[in-house]
């Protein structure tokens, strides 16, 4: 139980109507489904899933080690949780890009990102990564575009191009996916305005930005993809950033101090964290639960 209210179908058709209306939609990378529902609480636009994410929470670089199996069961149980729709890194397609449609869209997602690179892939902030022709990747997004059964699953085409053949030849594989059927652009590691801006000269159709830190990218701010035309922008990574920084700051002062007193305040409450799982709703008229008082817990 997660007392949702919208079923698959509504937060798809929703989230295709939010991209109509041209405005920014903001979604960060949720590391699990407990990091979901607060980006929900929040009044996020919706919820991204990184397959970088996914690799660093089971110990993996990300060099394409992640199965399908892997991603697909960890971003449904992350989609379930929330209204909002969540899209999801499927990196190169595992090798089967009709049944991995047909995985993530049995299983509640909104979308998912589609890259050319070969299946051995890095991030999309590295350098010497390789590509599959244009020709491979076309066919990839034709495979992923017939695979869908709902028309608002939309396929994302990325681009890895620019760091590795250029803005120009970048430029000419996003009209070559848009004219396969892509719904939308991931132009990956672009370095500023400049080339965002030009990205959207030539895109038909939905932009999307990554603002990845410590990348090649420039970090910009929501009115600046706003005034480029931009559509939806993922924070991918920030959140798992942050709580691993916080947890090992955490666990070197338990082990430096011997104890967890010098840390508390930078701990999220037994209260908030009650609110968050939304403990009250799962009272019964037979049994209460929440049949105990959290002060002193704050």
């Amino acid at each position: 139980m997660h007392f949702t209210k919208k079923t698959v179908s509504e937060k798809r058709s929703d989230f295709s109507k939010k991209l109509k209306s041209k405005k920014l939609l903001r979604f960060p990378g949720a590391y699990n489904p407990l990091c979901a529902k607060l980006i929900a609480e929040i009044g996020f636009d919706g919820v991204y899933v990184s397959g970088g994410v996914m690799s660093n929470d089971l110990g993996l670089p990300d060099i394409g080690l992640t199965t399908l199996d892997q991603v697909s069961h960890r971003s449904s149980q992350i989609a379930r949780v929330t209204d909002l729709p969540t899209v999801v890194d499927i990196d190169t397609g595992f090798g089967d890009c009709k049944k991995t449609i047909e995985v993530f869209e049995s299983k509640g997602l909104a979308g998912c990102h589609l890259e050319d690179q070969i299946s051995e892939k890095r991030c999309g902030h590295l350098d010497n990564k390789e590509l599959v022709s244009t020709d491979e990747m076309i066919k990839k997004i034709k495979q992923s575009v017939k695979a869908r059964k709902d028309d608002n699953f939309l396929i994302i085409a990325r681009t890895d191009a620019n760091s590795v053949e250029g803005l120009n030849k970048t430029l000419e594989r996003i009209k070559a996916y848009e004219e396969a059927g892509a719904d939308m652009i991931f132009p990956e590691a672009m370095k500023d305005e400049s080339e965002f801006e030009k990205v959207r000269k030539v895109a038909k159709g939905y932009l999307l930005a990554n603002m990845t830190e410590f990348g090649k990218s420039k970090l910009l701010d929501k009115k600046q993809l706003e005034n480029l035309g931009y559509n939806l922008v993922i924070y991918p990574v920030t959140t798992q950033r942050l709580a691993m920084q916080n947890v090992e700051i955490g666990l070197k002062s338990i082990f430096n101090d011997g104890h967890q007193n010098n840390i508390i305040d930078k701990m999220q409450t037994r209260k908030r964290l009650y609110e968050l799982v939304e403990y009250d709703k799962y009272n019964t008229p037979d049994k209460k639960i929440t049949d105990f008082s959290t002060e002193g817990h704050e």
